[in-house]
């Protein structure tokens, strides 16, 4: 018996009820090339609900690198910025081992959520560092420093951020 792949992606467009998250479990384990695709036009959903679900749902499915660039663009959108944080969480279930100087940036300069969801990915992720990446982050950290208040919470983030590219500089060496 073969899934109609669009009958659940219809779940979760519009207004959305208890068969959303049952419709987005389904779509992450079939995980289609198709499903994919339909989850990336999804990103683009007028209902921020869906927006969600999409982002959900791709984060469920295991071949899902056709969508990180869509996602990343889905979080840095104006639009979505009440639901940056929510489309971000799922980045957890995507391959960000290239991703370093992106979740760095989104760590410095994202909404709170953002922030805190970008810095737990950084802590726990695997990533190819490399001189190059250790001197972009420097890059958007220098940027950050010289253009926001040196407050409590500045010193508190900077030696985060000290710690972090001293261990990834010791890491090279």
């Amino acid at each position: 018996m073969a899934v109609d792949i669009s009958s659940l992606v219809d779940q979760l467009t519009g207004e959305l009820n208890e068969k959303a998250y049952k419709a987005s479990d389904s779509l992450g384990r079939i995980g289609s090339e198709d499903v994919v695709k339909a989850m990336i036009e999804l990103l683009n959903h007028p209902y921020p609900e869906s927006r969600i679900m999409a982002a959900r749902t791709l984060g469920l499915i295991e071949n899902n690198g056709l969508a990180l660039n869509p996602l990343f663009e889905a979080i840095k959108n104006p639009e979505n910025r009440s639901i940056a944080g929510d489309l971000f969480m799922a980045l957890e279930g995507f391959d960000l081992s290239d991703e370093f100087v992106e979740l760095f940036r989104l760590y410095l300069f994202g909404s709170f959520k953002v922030s805190m969801v970008a810095k737990n990915l950084l802590d726990y992720k695997e990533f190819d560092i490399t001189l190059r990446v250790i001197k972009k982050a420097q890059k958007h950290w220098n940027h950050y420093a010289n253009n926001t208040k040196h407050d409590e919470i500045f010193e508190l983030r900077k030696m985060e951020v000290d710690e972090m590219l001293m261990d990834l500089r010791a890491f090279l060496n």
